[in-house]
């Protein structure tokens, strides 16, 4: 029976995976840690062949290897490479660009963009739902290029702040988790509706002077600080330093790694930050074995770039 694996650094982890098939078993344990099971039809009734890597469902009699029905799927990546590149996009605080992925495992930047997107989808396929509660701080930021270093065709003719810009709304509990999403717009239907969505009434609210916050007296304890006037911090508590922290950490991950992302998948590496975000106090190793305990669900290539 394959025993899953534990590791502090990345030099434990290589040390852990000297094969491939050593990689498989930690893998294999990770996903049928309560069984095996057919990932077409969902049975329990499972035959192992003596290769280690091949298995054949007992009621719809398919042959299957442990990567199917996963991100893994189809890939000709060993998983000693995906291992490294989970290890890197969840240790690094942040990410890792593709093209550095490309050179550290000897695969094409392509490859490497496709490995990062795979891990993002196995990401955002658990995720986190537990209302926020206790003391929250809520804020907005515009997540593009400035207008004066765009084009002239690409400039929308707008003022400066979020001028073809995409709006972000963060929330985050003190000591506790983190959530972000676009939002379409700011208006304060819909800030306030994502805050409802996410907070539990009866909360304390840290916001700034944002009209789009005005309205959540009445379901919470709701605080804000005018930033116009100079104002960040009130009584020692009130305050947003936090999330702004958190879109200072985000923007330094597109400025100073990617450099430049797409409005397209900028939901996939918000989510990546997210998820790091929240598990942050947890080991490098656990935080490896946490992301292969999700990677349910297959992503295609046709269907990321569609």
């Amino acid at each position: 029976m394959a025993v899953i694996q534990q590791f502090d650094t990345l030099f434990q982890m290589m040390q852990a995976f000297p094969d491939e098939q050593s990689a498989i078993d930690h893998f294999t344990a990770i996903r049928w840690k309560n069984g095996p099971f057919c990932p077409q039809c969902g049975s329990t009734k499972v035959y192992h062949f003596s290769d280690k890597r091949t298995h054949k469902c007992g009621d719809c009699r398919k042959r299957f290897s442990i990567k199917v029905g996963t991100i893994f799927e189809d890939s000709k990546i060993e998983l000693r490479k995906w291992l490294l590149a989970i290890w890197l996009i969840t240790s690094h605080k942040k990410g890792i660009a593709s093209t550095q992925l490309a050179k550290d495992i000897g695969v094409t930047q392509k490859t490497a963009w496709f490995m990062t997107h795979r891990l993002r989808h196995a990401i955002a396929t658990k995720s986190f739902n537990r209302p926020l509660s206790g003391e929250i701080e809520s804020d907005e930021t515009f997540i593009g290029g400035k207008e004066k270093n765009k084009h002239a065709w690409q400039r929308t003719g707008g003022k400066q702040g979020g001028s073809g810009k995409v709006a972000v709304l963060g929330m985050l509990e003190r000591g506790g988790e983190l959530r972000t999403e676009i939002t379409p717009n700011l208006r304060a239907a819909t800030v306030q509706d994502r805050i409802r969505d996410n907070v539990e009434p009866g909360s304390a609210i840290m916001t700034d002077e944002h009209g789009a916050f005005l309205g959540l007296q009445g379901d919470y304890n709701h605080h804000r600080v005018n930033h116009s006037a100079g104002e960040y911090v009130r009584h020692f508590c009130l305050h947003t330093n936090g999330i702004e922290s958190v879109w200072a950490l985000f923007k330094r991950q597109i400025v100073g790694t990617h450099h430049f992302l797409s409005p397209k998948h900028l939901s996939r590496y918000l989510g990546e930050m997210t998820w790091r975000f929240n598990l942050r106090e947890m080991g490098e190793g656990s935080r490896v074995n946490a992301l292969l305990a999700q990677t349910t669900g297959r992503l295609t290539y046709q269907d990321l770039i569609a």
